[in-house]
Order: C-alpha cells, then structure tokens, then sequence
C-alpha cells in the first residue's frame, strides 16, 4: 500500500504560500510553486515535525540525516517538471502498523517507509459546475502542499483488510492533528499495489506482475477496487496464461472495474538526483524527544484504558477515542465527578444530536465538561428522567458556560421529585379518586395495574417515575 497523507500546515512545503483546501482556482500558489526562474525552496520546519510524529507513532526508524531529491517528470500540474521528494534517505524507515478488527485477532502491518515530498496540482476535465469541456484544466491550488507518503509492506491480503488499514491509519493521523484526513476533500489518496500468487496443479507458483490502482479516496472503492483487481488478475491467467505488466490502473466507479493507465515507470525514468537547492535535514536527540513529547496516549492504548478504567463497552471506547479532543472532552468531564458511562453514553447519543445540529463537534457546541457531569449526575440521582437530558442540553447549548445544569432544569421544570410524602399523597388521591380500577385489579385483573400507573404518572408530573412506580406497588401490597 502507498498513502499519501496530505499534512495540516499553514503554509506549504517549501514556500509560504497558503496551504489549505478549496479557494478560487491557481489562487493559491506563488512563483515558488509555479517554478518560476530564480526562486530558491525553503524547508517548512513543521511538516518536517508532522512527519517525524507520524513515524513515532508507527513506530519507525527516524532518520537523523535525510535529504531531498529531484524526481523528474513532464506533466501540466507540475509546473518546475520535477517534484521534491526523497528517494534513498526517506525520514522515517521500517515501521509497524497494528490492525485491529473487530472479532479477529490483532495483525501487525510491516511500514517499509514513510517519506516526505510535495503534492502536485490537480488536472480536471470538466470546466466548475459540470460543464463539458474540450481540453484539460489545471488548479495549481494543491500543488506543492506537503505530503507525506506511507509505504507498507506486502502484508494486507484482501480489500476488507485494506479498507480496515486505512481507517486505522485515518483514526491515527487525525489523533496526532498532523492531518484533516478528509477523504473527500482529498486529504488522504490509497494506492494499493496488487498481485497474486497462483499456485497450479503441480504446486509451481505463478506470480502475476503488479498493478497499482491510483488515487483511490473512499473506504469503498478501496475494498471494492483491491477485490476486483485481485480476481481480474486471476481470471487473466486462468483465461489466456498471461502474468500480466507491471501497470498503473484507475477506477472507475460507473462500471466498477479498474481500467489500464500506463505501463509502470520505474525508478530510473524519474531520474533521480539530490536537490541542489536544499539542505540535508539533521535530527537531534533533543529535537526528537521534544516531538517524541507531543505524541501523548495513543488512539488503541486509549481505547483499551478506557475499556478497563471506565468500564466502557468496546463500541463506545472506539467512539470516543476517535477523535483526541472528543477524547480529552470526556476525560475532562468524568474529573468532574460523573459516572463515565453515563459520561459517554450522553456524549455519544445525545450531545451528538445536538451537535449534528449545528454542524458542530460534540466537544464544541456550547455544552461544557462539567455541565456534561452535572447532567450525567442529576440522572444517576433519579432528579431528571433520561429522556429530559435532550431538552436540557439544547437549552445548555444556548446559555452561557457558567449555567448550573440543575438550575437549568429546575427552571424547564424538568427536575422530578423523589419526596414519598408527596408521591403518598398522590397515591390516596388518585385510589380515592378511581375506586373501580382498584376494585378491578383485587379481583384479579393485572391489566388494572397498568391503568392506575398510568393515570398516577400523569397526575404525578414531576415526581421520580421510579420512586411513583416503587410507591404504588407497595401500596398495593405487590412488594
């Protein structure tokens, strides 16, 4: 598998100009990006770091002497004709990748490298909005934005396992906060390079020649398209005895089928030679453990402490530990004294609600930490029903951060008594006033028992249904 990880920097790899997605097109790009004669790169320090983070994580060797190579080619969104990359002194070198999927058992993904380079623009075939046109256009909007590429080695067998891969790595940059990782914005490219090995009827193994699918930026095509460009290479060699060449192929979604591209360039056509321009990166010991600092808990040691500290289901733990802040959020609010299942079980199902609302993250969207313990806590006292916590939030959520959440809900009226003299008196009230179904249910008749809890829960608004419930029964002498 290649990734390319598009990283979460102001300003581009080697230049200041903005990197971000979006903007009109060829807005942003400067006489750096746009290869101008005379300019001279600058090394941007952060996503240097970025990349170093990423490595940490995965465990890979971190190079403490790299540089930066030319890799020459001719192609319309690249401006200079060569991209900056590096070739034989990648940053980060051999690494692992733990692939967690639920109901099987832990694998360890092999990282053969992860590289530091620059992106190159985007070539589009249609005009904005759809409109048929007759050549190609260039937005140079992504062309030098820094871009780190993760090379793995050939351990993924099938499209559910690199589809698995991928969303673990997704999870993992996103916790770094080295990378948005939004697909669709095209944060985050798959390429996985497929073959098989085919063994006949006389145990002789037939390896066919690799392919690699481009630019794949969905979970689903990328399962979708590695199944299919396995059994296509097999039904090729069953069919006409061919291994095929090595190969660039795309995918097209309208037929799902991957179609051929190129034949594969290899190394030596890309003509490879150290940048003149750039200095070698040198990475110290103090350097390292200063970004070695940053890294904190990651997402699976998270996920399993708050299995073990919380008692969170596996489910909910994956949620949370999700995203870091959402992570943070949660631990915050359980120091507030709250129970952190019913913690997690409001941020996740109800706060959410809210959330999705305003188009906002749940850490985000006017409901503080300790507002989320209070909640949590006035429910676990039987003061608010669980199904007032949704009005309460939202009504949170529009006040300021210093609002009480039982301040709150006692002006809503959403807090519930749990006073026995009050629920008693309730009760006798309502025998007295409704003697048949009383009679109805000592002659037998059970289904009395849900009329009269009825009856009582409406005339008992804002009493602790439990405790209403609890009273009644023991009135009726069923405890």
């Amino acid at each position: 598998m290649e990734i390319h990880i598009q990283l979460a920097t102001e300003s581009k790899m080697f230049t200041a100009a903005r990197n971000g997605f979006g903007g009109q097109p060829n807005s942003q790009v400067d006489a750096v990006v746009l290869g101008l004669p005379g300019v001279l790169p600058v090394i941007n320090k952060k996503a240097v770091e970025y990349s170093i983070m990423v490595g940490l994580a995965l465990g890979c060797q971190i190079a403490r002497h790299t540089k930066w190579d030319r890799k020459s080619y001719y192609y319309p969104d690249l401006p200079k004709n060569y991209q900056i990359s590096q070739y034989d002194l990648p940053l980060c070198g051999e690494g692992t990748f733990d692939l967690q999927r639920a109901g099987q058992p832990a694998r360890s993904i092999r990282i053969r490298r992860a590289h530091l380079e620059e992106d190159a623009g985007k070539l589009m075939h249609e005009a904005p909005g759809g409109f048929a046109i007759d050549h190609s256009i260039v937005d140079l909007n992504r062309a030098g934005t820094p871009l780190l590429e993760i090379v793995t080695e050939p351990d993924l067998t099938s499209g559910e396992e690199v589809a698995a891969f991928g969303q673990g790595l997704q999870k993992l940059v996103q916790f770094l906060g080295i990378s948005h990782a939004q697909m669709q914005m095209g944060h985050m490219r798959f390429e996985p390079n497929i073959n098989v090995h085919i063994t006949d009827e006389h145990g002789q193994i037939h390896k066919t020649a690799i392919t690699e699918i481009k630019n794949l930026n969905s979970f689903s095509v990328l399962q979708r398209a590695t199944d299919y460009e396995v059994q296509r290479q097999i039904h090729e060699w069953i069919e006409t005895g061919s291994l095929g060449r090595k190969s660039t192929m795309g995918w097209d979604e309208a037929s799902g089928t991957t179609v051929l591209q190129r034949l594969k360039e290899e190394a030596h056509d890309y003509r490879y030679f150290p940048d003149p321009d750039l200095l070698p990166v040198e990475v110290s010991d103090e350097w390292l453990e200063e970004i070695r600092s940053r890294i904190g808990e990651l997402p699976e040691a998270r996920r399993q402490r708050f299995i073990d500290q919380f008692n969170l289901t596996p489910a909910d733990a994956e949620i949370l530990t999700g995203q870091r802040t959402l992570a943070d959020f949660f631990e915050q609010a359980v120091r507030h004294d709250g129970d952190a299942r019913r913690i997690g079980n409001l941020l996740i199902n109800v706060v959410t609600q809210i959330a999705n609302k305003l188009d906002r993250p749940a850490y985000d969207c006017g409901i503080t930490a300790l507002q989320l313990a209070q909640v949590a806590r006035l429910i676990d006292a039987d003061k608010l029903a669980a199904s007032n916590a949704l009005p309460l939030f939202e009504r949170l959520a529009g006040a300021a951060p210093d609002v009480d959440a039982e301040i709150c809900a006692t002006e809503m009226g959403l807090l519930q008594s749990s006073d026995t003299s009050a629920i008693d008196a309730a009760i006798d009230a309502l025998i007295a006033a409704n003697p048949k179904p009383l009679q109805d249910f000592k002659a037998g008749k059970q289904a009395a028992l849900g009329a009269l809890t009825g009856m009582l829960m409406r005339a008992s608004k804002g009493m602790n249904p439990k405790m209403v419930q609890q009273r009644l029964r023991e009135k009726l002498g069923m405890n």
